[in-house]
């Protein structure tokens, strides 16, 4: 299968702009003002469908209309761009505005909500929720059964996960509710809720709740500071002030 072909779906309905070797599967809605770019892949099917072909066909090469088959589509909302390299599939929302960077990966049943910002690199792994006005810095990892609030900022290289106890069968995402600051390379661990408006410093490893409007630093994060000191010193730093510790 070769992505600088193209395919786009008599299924889909396309009201936005697709560049060539877009490949668009199933009925999947573009809206109108959306981009799909070169190399990018909407309504891919889940493992279970894959391997079900898979199991069932002669050897050989496998063309995307069998792929198209299988899908059941995504929505792309109005003015979604979609860059190079990601991969959307099937079953998941974009909501209006929402953009991603460069070799994305947004897996099924994933929601994102409206003027939502995802980085290169970033990797959603399916059955997750992200509300509006999000910023998803680079290389972000994001695990199943994870809910994010709006107005988030992840720093780049935040990884979120869902299993205290690898490989278990208890898989539960952490929640990160509206306007809370993860850093760089924070790591959440399975099940923690981030409160609204908490700030987690870059490198922290969160193993506990944290309450809202609290900063947090260190292995294991702690309360530190609160998130009126931390806009205080924003607010320095903004203005090319010294920052103190």
């Amino acid at each position: 299968m070769q992505h600088t072909a193209g395919f786009l779906s008599r299924k889909a309905t396309l009201e936005g702009t697709t560049a060539p070797g877009a490949i668009v599967l199933g009925p999947t809605r573009v809206s109108p003002g959306a981009y799909v770019d070169t190399g990018v892949v909407v309504g891919y099917p889940v493992r279970a469908s894959l391997r079900s072909l898979l199991s069932t066909r002669p050897p050989g090469s496998l063309a995307w209309e069998e792929l198209d088959e299988l899908s059941r589509g995504s929505q792309v909302g109005e003015g979604v761009i979609l860059r190079s390299g990601t991969v959307v599939y099937e079953s998941v929302v974009l909501g209006k505005g929402v953009e991603t960077g460069h070799g994305v990966l947004i897996r099924e049943e994933t929601r994102i909500g409206e003027g939502s910002l995802v980085g290169t690199g970033t990797i959603i792994d399916g059955h997750v929720t992200i509300g509006r006005r999000v910023k998803i810095e680079s290389g972000v990892y994001i695990p199943p059964n994870t809910t994010i609030g709006d107005n988030v900022f992840l720093g780049p290289r935040a990884v979120l996960t869902n299993d205290r106890y690898p490989p278990s069968k208890r898989l539960q995402g952490p929640t990160i509710e509206d306007g809370a600051v993860i850093g760089a390379n924070a790591v959440i661990l399975p099940g923690v809720k981030i409160g609204r408006e908490a700030i987690v410093a870059a490198g922290s490893v969160v193993t506990r709740d944290v309450p809202p409007q609290t900063l947090v630093a260190g292995n294991p994060a702690k309360p530190r500071s609160t998130r009126n000191k931390y806009e205080e010193k924003r607010k320095k730093w903004e203005k090319g002030m010294k920052p103190t510790y």
